[in-house]
């Protein structure tokens, strides 16, 4: 359910303003949509998992405080991120 090293590198790569970075907003919203994808794939097969979909829904409000956040100080930034990761709003 949760992503592996090479794939959080991966994520880091893409999204990072700089080598290494990990604390910027872009490089957290990435990997918490990556961990969100892949939870939204187990919850598909194990439908009951009640205790994961908590977990779920804490991570999709973590995301949308965090975005909320990068729209307040940048709509520039805001919008190229949610256009490169797909979501909506």
């Amino acid at each position: 359910m949760s992503i592996t090293p090479e794939r959080k590198q991966e994520v880091v790569k893409e999204f990072g303003v700089k080598d290494g970075d990990t604390g910027s907003p872009e490089v957290q919203v990435a990997i918490l949509s990556e961990r969100i994808k892949n939870l939204t794939e187990h919850l598909k097969t194990h439908r009951k998992d009640f205790h994961s979909r908590r977990g779920l829904l804490m991570m999709v409000s973590q995301r949308r405080r965090m975005l909320d956040y990068v729209k307040g100080k940048e709509a520039a930034r805001y919008e190229s991120l949610i256009a490169r990761l797909g979501l909506r709003k």
